[in-house]
C-alpha cells in the first residue's frame, strides 16, 4: 500500500497497524469502520513469521477496537490459498459466509463472520 492510500484509508477511519520484531516488519492489520454493525478486521502476517503469536496480538487488538466501536459482528476476509489464514480464523469462531473473485482477477476470497 502507498502512503496516499494508507492517508486516504486514514481519513476515512480505518486504523492501520503494524507488527515488528525489533526492526524487521512481522505482520500488519487494517480495521474498517463499523457498517450496519459490522467491523472488517484483517490481520496479516508474514509467511516466516506466523505461529509465534503475532497474529493473535493483531487480531486482538483489532477486536477489541471493534467492541469499542460498537460492533455486532466481526468480518474477515482470506485467500482462499491461506490454508493458515482459514484455520486461523476458524479456530476463534469465524464461519465462511462467501466465496468470490473479484472482477479482473484470479484469486479466490474467502469472506467470515463472527458474532460478538
Amino acid at each position: 500500500m502507498s502512503a496516499a492510500e494508507a492517508r486516504e484509508r486514514l481519513a476515512r477511519g480505518y486504523r492501520l497497524e503494524n507488527a515488528y520484531l525489533g526492526d524487521v516488519l512481522v505482520g500488519c492489520s487494517t480495521v474498517r469502520p463499523a457498517v450496519d454493525g459490522v467491523v472488517t478486521v484483517i490481520a496479516r502476517v508474514l509467511p516466516g513469521f506466523r505461529g509465534r503469536g503475532f497474529g493473535n496480538a493483531l487480531y486482538e487488538r483489532g477486536l477489541a477496537h471493534a467492541r469499542v466501536q460498537g460492533a455486532d459482528a466481526v468480518e474477515t476476509c482470506v485467500l482462499a490459498v491461506n490454508e493458515d489464514g482459514l484455520r486461523f480464523a476458524g479456530r476463534r469462531g469465524f464461519a465462511e459466509v462467501e466465496r468470490y473473485v473479484l472482477d479482473g482477477e484470479d484469486d479466490e476470497w474467502v469472506d467470515l463472520r463472527l458474532g460478538l
